[in-house]
């Protein structure tokens, strides 16, 4: 069934809030209360209009910027990390590496020593290309490797 328009507006208000402070955490009620509905409905409706539950998404928004830091900075992982929200550097590298497929030391060498030719490239066009996968939860991939190495 397609949300209102309405509903809409107010889950873009949230998904506006969360892209703009992707580094604070952003539990199920702050976004309802953002969004002016209960956490149950924003919950369901968020997944249904974005095609990702709001944890998922804010992953995904925290992964990207990370790799932007690592690829156009000289800050340090551990500053990296902690400027993208994570906690502890322990579960930045273990989700980093699940979502990219490589540690965020391998990626920043990597993306210094390949020639990009980026200054042609919309920055948008950029990030879109470099979006981390996030269709299925981090911990099923997880489970999934596991499975494989049997």
């Amino acid at each position: 069934m397609p949300q209102s328009p309405e509903l809409l507006r107010r889950l873009l208000r949230a998904k506006d809030r969360m892209d703009g402070a992707s580094h604070e955490d952003w539990p199920i009620r702050r976004l309802a209360q953002v969004s002016a509905v209960s956490e149950a409905h924003f919950a369901r409706s968020f997944k249904d209009a974005f095609g990702a539950p709001p944890h998922r998404y804010l992953l995904t928004r925290r992964i990207e910027r990370a790799v932007a830091l690592l690829r156009d900075t000289d800050l340090s992982i551990t500053e990296v990390a902690f400027q993208t929200g994570w906690k502890s550097l322990g579960t930045f590298g273990r989700v980093f590496h699940d979502i990219t497929g490589e540690s965020p030391g391998n990626l920043r060498a990597r993306e210094r020593s390949a020639p990009h030719g980026r200054e042609h490239v919309p920055e948008c066009m950029v990030r879109a290309a470099h979006r981390p996968d996030l269709k299925i939860a981090v911990s099923e991939k997880r489970r999934a490797k596991a499975v494989e190495k049997i």
